[in-house]
């Protein structure tokens, strides 16, 4: 779907999103929207809105080595040209990065937004990966503005958009468009797949056909077997949805008077999601199924749902016999392939030294979780716990502490003397707010008791960001740690000339501001934990009433 396709940017449909836009920049400090330079005025018509809040950084900077830029919209022919950029988190959820609303789709326009996005995105590292509609205009902006990134067509559009054009192929053949998904699911090889590739064409009579011409041009592009030397992050073998966001809030049938609301409900219920998630994981002992020690390992590290898939892994071992096909060097080749199945086998090559395997079916590789192939391999050689090498942070219980990505590349936001950093303790704050989410939901009283501390908690943080004056810094410490950095810079000021005393000035204004922005996520976060709780006492509420007029009965 390529050329430049435009949309009315103008009407009060439109003001009523550019006035939420204003209004969350002043109430969340952190909050940030751009409009395509050009286009400002809402009635030029055409160009691009894009924002992000706060936490659209904090999500990129634990899970932004796999991003999806999602523009549904224009494949399924919705309202709203609404897209998104979105990744995974470490319970295999969607998190997100960015909003925008498409209305010019030309080259230019594209590639200024991918630009801003990255610019709202900080000095991050760009991301690993890519996925994009199978479009010519984005393709080109995405090379220019990410050119190291691996840029890969989502796999279920190309194949939704090639069986819908060979419909007259599939009329006459049903089965075409099963054995079609097989050649480019199955293959678990290039050369499988280039061998079922032209196999299938020779058999339907479609060697000239132009359509598959152009598709196998790209099969680099969009073909699982050619990608799967590149971290997706995506948990199924072959990669094929876009795992949005937004899917179920933002439809076809969606306005521009709803999207507001729905883009906010829609960040409730995958904020909502991963505290269930995270309760699930830390309140609950996954049953292990053999006696390892690396399976025992990996349920203390991973979170549950990363758990469930390496223990398939795992177990699938008893299954996969590892067979030593070659050991003339430092490094040993297996053959490993299920019982009656050797002609589907797979090769590891392993280096005792290093205590490092590679496995041709490149499993971790795509997905960071590592493959039942080199499991075996690693019980065979009594390798009895998971090295440290293949344990992604992103997928562990602890992807959302440290901060590490964040405090390496974003130093300069971090005031000297932090002793955490704005990551760690936005992490830190979040799991004590769950914890008062687990007490209060178990009776009305608990909940009453935890509904007030929040309350309270939620003034004395307004309080803090509303109450200090112009120009005096903030800490991370308590209020006596304040008072000795004041006086140390009143003396030394002293002795400082006018101009250095102003860039210290201006210093101060500025980690003030970061220190507020901070301080905006954490209230942000805290006010979605009352909602959430506000919620909770709702539902008890009818669960009670229920219950009498039951016992009336």
């Amino acid at each position: 779907m390529s050329g430049s396709r435009h949309r009315a940017l103008g009407g009060g449909v439109q003001q009523h999103v550019l006035d939420y836009l204003k209004r969350m920049q002043v109430e969340r400090p952190g909050f940030s929207y751009e409009i395509q330079k050009g286009h400002e005025n809402e009635n030029s018509g055409g160009g691009v809105v894009f924002w992000a809040d706060p936490v659209c950084k904090i999500n990129y900077s634990f899970f932004g080595d796999a991003v999806t830029f999602d523009t549904t919209y224009r494949t399924h022919r919705f309202k709203v040209p609404f897209a998104s950029f979105a990744g995974i988190n470490h319970h295999g959820q969607p998190v997100l990065f960015g909003c925008a609303l498409i209305f010019d789709e030309s080259e230019s326009s594209f590639l200024w937004l991918f630009q801003t996005w990255l610019r709202a995105m900080g000095s991050l590292p760009h991301p690993v990966s890519l996925i994009i509609e199978p479009d010519r205009n984005i393709e080109l902006a995405a090379a220019q503005v990410l050119p190291q990134t691996r840029h890969r067509y989502c796999k279920q559009e190309v194949l939704q958009q090639t069986l819908e054009k060979l419909s007259d192929v599939s009329q006459s053949h049903p089965g075409f468009g099963a054995e079609f998904k097989q050649c480019i699911d199955g293959a678990e090889t290039i050369n499988e797949f280039e061998s079922h590739w032209q196999s299938l064409l020779q058999r339907y009579y479609l060697m000239d056909n132009q359509l598959l011409q152009s598709m196998y041009a790209t099969r680099e592009q969009w073909v699982p077997v050619y990608m799967r030397n590149t971290f997706f992050g995506q948990l199924s073998g072959n990669g094929g949805g876009l795992n949005s966001f937004f899917d179920g809030f933002v439809t076809a049938s969606t306005t521009m008077q709803m999207i507001v609301k729905q883009y906010e409900k829609a960040l409730a219920s995958w904020n909502e999601e991963e505290l269930k998630a995270d309760h699930e994981t830390t309140n609950t002992t996954p049953s292990l199924k053999t006696p390892s020690p690396m399976e025992r390992q990996a349920a203390n590290l991973y979170t549950k749902r990363i758990f469930m898939k390496f223990q398939e892994e795992l177990v699938e071992t008893l299954a996969n016999p590892a067979t030593k096909v070659d050991d003339s060097g430092d490094v040993v080749r297996y053959r490993v392939a299920k019982f009656g199945e050797d002609h589907r086998g797979h090769t590891v090559s392993f280096c005792s030294f290093e205590n490092k395997a590679t496995c041709s079916c490149q499993m971790f590789e795509f997905s960071g979780i590592i493959c039942r192939h080199v499991l075996a391999v690693f019980r065979a050689k009594n390798v009895l716990t998971l090295p440290s090498h293949y344990i992604l942070k992103r997928w562990t219980r602890d992807a959302r502490t440290g901060g590490a990505i964040l405090e390496q590349e974003c130093g300069s936001e971090i005031p000297n003397g932090t002793p955490e950093s704005s990551t760690s303790k936005y992490n830190n704050l979040r799991q004590e707010a769950i914890k008062y989410v687990e007490e209060g939901a178990k009776s009305i009283h608990v909940y009453k008791v935890a509904m007030n501390a929040l309350q309270e908690a939620a003034k004395k943080i307004s309080a803090v960001n509303s109450g200090l004056p112009s120009g005096t810094p903030s800490t991370n410490g308590s209020g006596q740690d304040l008072l000795p950095a004041i006086g140390e810079s009143e003396s030394a000021a002293a002795s400082q000339s006018v101009d250095e005393k102003e860039k210290k000035i201006q210093d101060l204004t500025m980690e003030l501001e970061k220190t507020n922005q901070r301080c905006e996520v954490y209230r942000t976060n805290l006010l979605a934990v009352l909602r959430d709780m506000e919620e909770q006492k709702m539902k008890l509420s009818v669960k009670v009433q229920n219950a009498r007029l039951s016992m009336k009965e």
